[in-house]
């Protein structure tokens, strides 16, 4: 990897002017959201404290030192409810009760406990859309008697089209489980009835939320107002009051966009995420919604402080960091993602896109852009594996606004890892949900269990992406992370709440150059992830800047006047200074 340094020309940089500037308005949520910066654990990944090759809570409970120390101060746990363990947890038996496999209810209090001591929130995963066909709910729910107390939690029918027999039947076919989610319907022949809804594999039965246009020639779609629907409303919200009244800081919902079925336009299902908001609001106003909907115009107005921006929904991410060649390349026809060396990429889609979604929602709530996460690949993938590279990219995912989600792992550039046997129906999600890599060997220091006993298998590099190595360079990613957070939490402007506008030519990609803006403090962020040199006018300025932080060579050139940016190299620096005329150095 160090051999590259001399052919790549990756950098980035982040300077501040010192100019008079209006503050960008207020976000709306709790006050700690202004600060936020999350890191996601996926749990049977991260720490394994009783050697059996999966991690659990007191492995996450043990690691919050490190946590701390990187500037994490909010964490997304993926769902630790009992499960069927299909879909990696996301097929939930009982939504009350901690799976054994990562231990109990009281380990998650104690979880819980010790982050807040250390000032870190914690937020779980929410199923809210669907449960497990294990769960006792579905089973009673499938008996004749149509009265009992979950007879009405699911969707029912003896009836459907026959282009849903034709999906049935197609998804018998596949060999490949995740398509196994094409189609409503799954044949269940049930003493209920023949059918039910799912919402995602066959094993994953819909709940009953009910159809914001119900066909009257179908008595099993009800109202969203109906008997059954408002129930299943009711068990939702004491889902999370048993949480939230054991410490937890909020829910990330699963799905967010699902529940409400026949619902085109989200009309119904923003009201039902609206009233559980404002319950929310009401008993538990320091609490989180972090919605997976992937479209903050209509997730965020519905009751939502927080709305990802991700792989689906609006199309902005894939074109940006899907690149072709990986498995997540095909999912869109962009000739190659911006953040790639060969730096033929665009942001017209993205900053399209994300413009209108930051500027419709800033004054309302916050909009996250992830490093990655459980369900897609990692920044390390294909050709953008060096440090200085990733560098860059973590450099956009820390200077944006909105909310920060930093996946495990990403801190020290772990790599997605191609080709992995499929494991609880990851299929080509298995690459992204692999141990925590804290120290060199066969483990990577992730469990004490054999090799051959591990969740998913690890891969160190030889040692080099690991915590512990990391720790012990100053220039490694790791530290730079830490650089990168604690310069965001100095400042109001280049934080969650500070004020954006892109300044680069949207036409001329690279660099792009973005400003932060809130009150007196003003940011500009440059990036150049392509190998090739690059120039941009950035003035003029004011007469007085000082560059904060750098990776790769920049000069600093005057033209008729106003001030140039040329970026290239592939080094290490990190800049101070004031005047027009910045001279860079290396530490």
């Amino acid at each position: 990897m160090k051999g590259q340094r001399s052919i790549d020309k990756i950098t980035a940089i982040i300077f501040i002017a010192l100019l008079l500037q209006v503050s960008a308005m207020a976000q709306k949520g709790p006050a700690w959201l202004k600060k936020a910066v999350f890191y996601q654990i996926y749990p049977s990944s991260y720490m394994d404290s009783d050697g059996n090759g999966i991690g659990d809570l007191p492995g996450i409970t043990s690691k919050l030192d490190y946590i701390k120390s990187v500037g994490f101060n909010a964490i997304w746990l993926n769902p630790v409810f009992v499960s069927g363990w299909y879909d990696g947890g996301y097929d939930v038996i009982d939504f009350y009760k901690v799976d054994l496999r990562f231990g109990t209810n009281t380990d998650l209090v104690t979880l819980v406990n010790e982050a807040h001591k250390r000032d870190i929130r914690i937020c779980l995963d929410l199923v809210a859309g669907h449960t497990s066909d294990k769960c006792r709910w579905f089973k009673e729910s499938s008996q004749v008697d149509a009265n009992l107390r979950y007879s009405d939690y699911y969707i029912w029918t003896n009836k459907i089209t026959e282009k849903d027999k034709e999906d049935i039947e197609l998804r018998k076919k596949e060999t490949n489980t995740l398509y196994g989610a094409r189609g409503r319907y799954v044949e269940a022949n049930a003493p209920r009835a023949k059918y039910y809804e799912k919402n995602f594999f066959e094993c994953q039965p819909a709940l009953n939320y009910g159809f914001a246009h119900p066909d009257p020639n179908r008595p099993w779609e009800q109202r969203p107002d109906a008997p059954g629907p408002q129930a299943v409303r009711r068990e939702l919200r004491n889902i999370m009051a048993f949480w939230l009244d054991k410490g937890i800081d909020g829910f990330r919902v699963d799905m967010a966009s699902s529940l409400v079925k026949n619902d085109s336009d989200g009309t119904e299902t923003k009201k039902l995420w609206k009233e559980m908001g404002e319950w929310k609001d009401k008993y538990y106003p320091e609490a989180v919604f972090i919605s997976e909907w992937s479209d903050p115009l209509k997730a965020i107005p519905a009751g939502f402080n927080i709305d990802f921006m991700i792989h689906f929904g609006i199309k902005a991410y894939i074109p940006m960091f899907f690149a072709k060649g990986t498995p997540w390349g095909s999912w869109d026809d962009h000739r190659c993602c911006y953040f790639d060396r060969s730096g033929k990429g665009s942001i017209k889609v993205f900053i399209d896109n994300f413009s209108k979604a930051y500027n419709g929602t800033k004054s309302e709530g916050y909009i996250a852009l992830p490093s990655a996460n459980h369900d897609f690949q990692r920044p390390n993938i294909g050709t953008r594996n060096t440090p200085d590279q990733l560098k860059v990219v973590m450099t956009f995912f820390l200077t944006m606004p909105g909310v920060p989600f930093i996946y495990y792992g990403d801190e020290i550039g772990m790599k997605y890892q191609m080709n992995l046997p499929s494991k609880e129906g990851s299929n080509e999600r298995a690459g992204t949900r692999t141990p925590m890599q804290w120290t060199a060997g066969s483990t990577a220091g992730f469990s004490t269990c054999l090799p051959e006993r591990l969740y998913l298998p690890v891969d160190t590099e030889n040692g080099t992406l690991t915590v512990e190595a990391q720790e012990k360079d100053s220039l490694s990613l790791l530290n730079f992370v830490r650089q990168l957070i604690a310069l965001r939490q100095s400042s109001e402007a280049l934080g969650n709440t500070g004020g954006w506008e892109l300044v680069s030519d949207v036409n001329k990609p690279y660099p792009m150059i973005y400003k932060r803006v809130k009150g007196s403090d003003v940011y500009f962020v440059a990036l150049n992830p392509g190998k090739k040199k690059v120039e941009a006018t950035i003035g003029p300025l004011s007469n007085k800047y000082t560059s904060v932080i750098q990776v790769g060579k920049t000069d600093w050139i005057m033209r008729k006047g106003k001030q140039c940016i040329a970026m290239g190299g592939y080094q290490c620096c990190r800049l101070q200074g004031n005047g027009r005329e910045l001279r860079p150095h290396t530490n």
